[in-house]
């Protein structure tokens, strides 16, 4: 079992102050942001998107509303150099719009446990990369959606 290490415990409470600003219960976009370093973005696999500057917590905005009491379940971190890896959960009971890149999905009142993985590089105590590998079926499959995405979404 090897010894934990300054860094990597700084690492995890940067990461942990992250995703705890972007929870429905303590959301502060502009404050997620700012843990990013000067052109660091956020990857977001299943939409093929990334997201720089303040573009960054769109899709904190977008969970958010469409899960106002979203919750990460954080259950393993892994380090390596500069690199953290988290595995976790998202959960919400989904209340709102969720708008997807084909679409926006109308509220099902449903609850999500979707799990994830999420991918860090950090530097001088901020955020170059963040990428966010959410089990998109699963979330789709648990809102009631997924046999029938055409019909599901609102355009």
């Amino acid at each position: 079992m090897s010894t934990r290490t300054a860094e990597q415990d700084r690492n995890e409470k940067l990461i942990r102050s992250l995703y705890s600003l972007a929870e429905g219960a303590s959301k502060d976009t502009p404050k997620f942001v700012s843990l990013f370093a000067d052109g660091g973005y956020f990857y977001d696999v299943a939409g093929g998107k990334k997201y720089y500057g303040a573009d960054i917590g769109q899709t904190v905005d977008v969970y958010a509303a469409a899960f106002p009491d979203m919750h990460r379940k954080l259950d393993s971190f892994y380090f390596y150099d500069n690199v953290v890896i988290v595995e976790l959960s998202l959960n919400g009971t989904h209340k709102g719009d969720l708008a997807m890149p084909a679409g926006t999905i109308p509220a099902t009142g449903k609850e999500m446990h979707a799990p994830c993985c999420d991918v860090f590089h950090i530097e001088n105590g901020k955020v170059t990369s963040f990428h966010c590998y959410v089990a998109v079926p699963i979330l789709l499959g648990q809102l009631g959606v997924l046999m029938n995405l055409g019909a599901a979404f609102r355009h």
